[in-house]
């Protein structure tokens, strides 16, 4: 059977550019290599899904699209944040707004957005295959699609193909990267793909001493090391793991660092940015006051994590079986600045596949930004993770794949 649309990908842009096409009168097929639809979107947010960011502004939300954002104009235009809220609200699932405008279901459940994009494709009758896209026949001066083939060499014939299978990130989703391979054949640009939005490995080898240890409420500044220019600077929450850092500001952060290498970064980390570092000084001299016969370990109890006191003590210079009454005012002094610039040094990024999303794709000079189509290949559009865009954490690259799969799915 020949149908007008066949959508490669059944990720969030997938399932919105396949109903919107379909919502629109056209005849679709959408060809998913796994059993259900939206792999990646049942992990994002730590299995609740932040859908969107409800920020109302246009050019906030390209603000934060770091990797070609303008591109996005068109497509953020005509589908905004509100849009995405009023979609799933309506399909079933009641949002909230969280800190940084992050929007979220109320049941924290990534399911549900899952869900309502199923529900989605049946109101709008979208045919489903399970297939595996590895090829296509293309007509003899390559300018059109003729048909699809998948792994066991089934063919699908239609009038015009959307592209949206995600980029090289979470592979046991299925994110393997096939889409670079389709848009290769097509005669579009890849560009260089790179781990965006992972996870950092760190050279200090006291990281892997608090493995598992959750900073909340601490603040970062990246520094390229050499000059000591300020990339990045973020408030939230870090987690120490067994390679280095990660969570919500090592994420963010990442996002900054260009042309890794080992040792071209350091992160400062802000302990206590709710004191000065007279406030926080106070505060030892008060602690050590009330332990004045026990060990630094013991004293600073109160003021940090049981796991991170040796680290800091360590790295002050200070003996941890140290009573209170010896220390010195220069190590006190030290202690503090310690705690106001905790520094962590980095060695380069996690793999790709352990990054949220990948950075590089189909380059934008390729693609139509008003209607998501080739402009090399006359019957192909793109939507999603596919296309050199990226964007910070906060709701704003699940926004794009929406935003991008709408537009292609009403172009079509």
């Amino acid at each position: 059977m020949k149908y007008d649309v066949l959508v490669i990908g059944g990720g969030a842009a997938g399932c919105m550019a396949a109903g919107t096409a379909a919502d629109n009168g056209k005849n679709v097929l959408l060809a998913e290599r796994n059993g259900k639809i939206g792999r990646k979107l049942m992990i994002t947010g730590k299995g609740r899904c932040n859908v969107t960011n409800a920020c109302s502004l246009l050019n906030e939300l390209i603000e934060n699209v770091p990797v070609n954002g303008r591109f996005l104009y068109g497509a953020f235009s005509r589908f905004m944040p509100f849009d995405t809220m009023d979609f799933f609200e309506e399909h079933g699932v009641p949002l909230k707004i969280e800190r940084g405008n992050r929007v979220f279901p109320e049941s924290d459940r990534a399911s549900d957005i899952v869900d309502a994009l199923n529900n989605f494709l049946k109101e709008t009758n979208v045919k489903r295959v399970r297939a595996r896209i590895v090829g296509l026949n293309l007509s003899d001066d390559k300018k059109l699609i003729i048909s699809a083939i998948d792994e066991n060499g089934n063919e699908y014939e239609a009038e015009k193909y959307i592209i949206a299978t995600g980029g090289k990130s979470y592979p046991l989703t299925g994110s393997e990267g096939d889409g670079y391979t389709l848009a290769k054949q097509c005669g579009h640009t890849i560009t260089e793909l790179k781990p965006s939005l992972v996870p950092l490995e760190t050279s200090d080898s006291w990281t892997g001493a608090l493995q598992g240890l959750s900073l909340k409420n601490i603040s970062i500044t990246v520094f390229e090391k050499e000059t000591y220019r300020e990339v990045y600077k973020d408030f939230g929450e870090m987690l120490f793991t067994h390679f280095g850092v990660s969570g919500p500001v090592i994420l963010s952060a990442s996002s900054h660092m260009k042309n890794m290498y080992d040792g071209k970064y350091i992160i400062e980390t802000d302990l206590k940015p709710a004191l000065s570092e007279e406030k926080l000084d106070a505060r030892i001299l008060r602690d050590f006051s009330e332990n004045a016969n026990k060990s630094i370990a013991n004293a600073l109890i109160k003021l940090l994590p049981h796991k991170l006191i040796p680290v800091i003590a360590s790295l002050s210079g200070i003996p941890t079986d140290l009573r209170v009454n010896q220390i010195t005012k220069d190590m006190r002094r030290e202690l503090v600045y310690l705690l106001k610039h905790f520094t962590i040094n980095i060695k380069g990024f996690r793999p790709i596949e352990e990054a949220i999303i990948t950075s590089g794709g189909v380059s934008v000079k390729e693609i139509n930004p008003k209607n998501m189509s080739s402009l090399i290949c006359d019957n192909l559009f793109f939507a999603g993770e596919i296309i050199d865009v990226d964007a910070y954490t906060g709701g704003f690259n699940l926004q794009t794949a929406f935003s991008t799969g709408v537009l292609a799915g009403k172009s079509v």
